[in-house]
């Protein structure tokens, strides 16, 4: 990530085209996503996790040996199916294994530690991404395919939870019905995900600005893996106290904290595109941490073990289909206004949505 985008330019391709690649592989995850956590809720989580790793490394092996934007493309595809058999199906069997133990009152600190790990491991392989890229932009990605292809032994070791389903709940009109029931009848699942995808959404943009903003303030390219790396460890050290947050602030308070600042990231990182806007980006994934352990619970306290992994999977659904509609348009104006604009606008867009969503949670009765 932290040189990725120097990797598409040296390969012909703007930031215009880069999101439409990143739309892509969003655009393959949507269409496997639900079907993938149906899946999940089926077969079970433990295979869907090994094929999902399987195509993951599979999808940066053809990357390694890949030049262009269409053969970018057959990779992001794979690589957007292997996705979207791993998520929703990692989350459900975390909080199904601590269910069958009565432990579920842990899962945002584990879901926390489980966010702070990757983060930090992502904040090393910054650092090792930068000395490989200066052998070639090339080299970071067979690294990649060896570092991906750890999750597939991994995937391997993991013991399905014992969970109890009834009648028909796995039948294809069972699927429709569940889904249905999300968004119509079940008014606080059906808030949980939509806020819970949103601010994924909103993430997930940011983190495809952060290197445009660093070449907007002139950072040397070999200072982007460490401030790549210290980005991540700030979403790795307030992730483990995301649990802590939100028993301090509540359940209103931390839905409006959340909000408030990631939406003041998107814009005073628009408004100070400097050296002094690296605040801006620093607190927005500072904020960012706290909120996927917390959103992601709000998502299972509200959802039955039969379909969490499908309900889960409807978020991240959310997220690939908003993100493949607005990210080319933020490209397209990085590339023929400015990046203060891709800013500002993303961050009124997330801003709007997420409180037309959280209103009725920020009710009095919902305190």
């Amino acid at each position: 990530m932290p040189v990725v985008v120097l990797f598409y330019q040296d390969n012909g391709m703007g930031m215009h085209e880069i999101f439409v690649l990143k739309a892509i592989y969003s655009v393959a995850i949507v269409f496997m996503e639900i079907p993938s956590g149906w899946m999940a809720d089926v077969w079970g989580r433990k295979k869907t996790l090994i094929l999902g790793s399987i195509l993951g490394s599979g999808g940066f092996l053809i990357y390694s040996f890949s030049y262009g934007f269409w053969a970018f493309v057959i990779a992001e595809i794979i690589l957007g199916i292997g996705h979207s058999f791993v998520s929703g199906a990692d989350s459900a069997m975390l909080f199904d294994s601590l269910k069958v133990s009565n432990k579920t009152r842990k899962y945002v600190k584990l879901e926390g530690r489980i966010t702070s790990v990757g983060n930090f491991a992502e904040a090393i392989a910054g650092i090792a991404g930068g000395f490989l890229a200066a052998v070639s932009l090339r080299t970071p990605f067979y690294f990649q395919f060896g570092v991906a292809a750890i999750a597939i032994p991994a995937a391997f070791t993991l013991v399905e939870p014992k969970i109890h389903s009834t009648g028909q709940i796995h039948t294809l009109k069972k699927l429709v019905q569940n889904i249905k029931v999300t968004f119509i009848q079940n008014h606080n699942l059906r808030i949980a995900i939509l806020l819970s995808a949103v601010t994924g959404t909103a993430t997930l943009t940011f983190a495809w600005l952060v290197q445009p903003f660093f070449k907007a303030i002139n950072l040397p390219v070999e200072m982007f893996g460490i401030f790549w790396t210290a980005l991540n460890l700030t979403v790795g050290v307030s992730s483990v106290f995301a649990h802590s947050f939100e028993r301090f602030a509540g359940k209103k308070w931390s839905l409006i904290s959340i909000i408030i600042l990631l939406a003041i990231g998107y814009f005073f990182s628009g408004i100070t595109v400097s050296v002094y806007g690296l605040a801006f980006l620093f607190l927005f994934y500072l904020v960012r941490g706290l909120a996927t352990p917390i959103l992601k619970n709000y998502i299972n306290q509200y959802t039955e073990s039969e379909v969490r992994a499908t309900m889960l999977s409807v978020r991240n659904f959310v997220i690939r289909i908003s993100f493949a509609g607005i990210g080319p348009l933020l490209g397209y104006i990085t590339d023929h206004i400015n990046l203060t604009s891709a800013f500002i606008l993303a961050g009124g867009i997330y801003l709007l949505a997420a409180l037309v969503i959280v209103l009725p949670w920020l009710k009095p009765e919902n305190k």
